[in-house]
């Protein structure tokens, strides 16, 4: 099958009508809305003893009644439509089928055969996928379908859908620098994934991640804080795959 092409029956999950019809016509509502309360704002404002601002706002004020309504209300809704869009590239994309799995959001997309995946889960408002290793074939945050709504569809394609979360949490340790259970390479792409986290640069945290991978290093955070535990090939997911 050719790479990104759903296969037929595959199950796709993203945003629900009910998400969409709010952005889509809700926000351009609220922001016209928004922008005719500005303009009442303005007068109101401007009527003050003193207020900042107060150049720009006599000007505002200079408008015609009529072309400043329309002008604001139609601010108000572009700048709705602009969120109606901002929100439809964040949401996370799913689609499950019983030869891969895809997972989108923003420019990325990432597939997975179905016979690389040993089990999968939610964790903490992220979908994660392991692989045979134990390692996370993808470990995918930001605005996902609903749990319910992921593990429907993965036990209909025929995956191990782990209810109860990561088998692996015990396994996990907070990362100090210099453990000796890492090598010197892991503790330097720790390290600078610390510093990433820190600027909240997501994309160059994910590529660390991905590179702690490489060396069967799993990774995740919590508050800026980095956990870690390395990956073998125990056989208790293989056991349990319905496959």
């Amino acid at each position: 099958m050719p790479s990104g092409v759903s296969s037929p029956g595959a199950t796709v999950l993203g945003p629900t009508a009910g998400q969409r019809a709010f952005f889509w016509l809700g926000a351009p509502v609220l922001g016209a809305g928004a922008g005719w309360l500005l303009k009442l704002l303005v007068g109101w404002v401007s009527s003050l003893p003193w207020t900042p601002f107060e150049g720009p706002l006599r000007l505002i004020k200079s408008i015609p009644p009529t072309p400043l309504t329309i002008g604001a209300v139609t601010v108000g809704v572009v700048a709705g439509l602009l969120l109606a869009l901002v929100a439809e590239h964040y949401y996370v994309k799913v689609t499950v089928g019983a030869d891969e799995v895809a997972v989108a959001c923003r420019d990325s997309r990432r597939e997975v055969a179905r016979s690389a995946v040993a089990g999968v889960f939610h964790d903490a408002k992220h979908l994660v996928i392991l692989g045979h290793d134990t390692g996370e074939l993808v470990r995918q945050g930001g605005d996902l379908p609903s749990r319910e709504r992921l593990a429907d569809a993965f036990l209909a394609h025929g995956y191990l859908w782990l209810a109860d979360g990561d088998p692996y949490e015990e396994d996990f340790q907070r990362w100090v620098e210099g453990h000796p259970g890492l090598s010197a390479a892991a503790h330097a792409i720790l390290k600078a994934r610390t510093r990433a986290l820190e600027k909240g640069d997501a994309e160059d945290a994910e590529e660390l991640r991905l590179e702690l991978a490489k060396l069967g290093v799993v990774v995740r955070e919590e508050k800026k804080r980095q956990w870690w535990r390395r990956t073998d090939r125990p056989d208790e997911l293989d056991a349990l795959d319905p496959a």
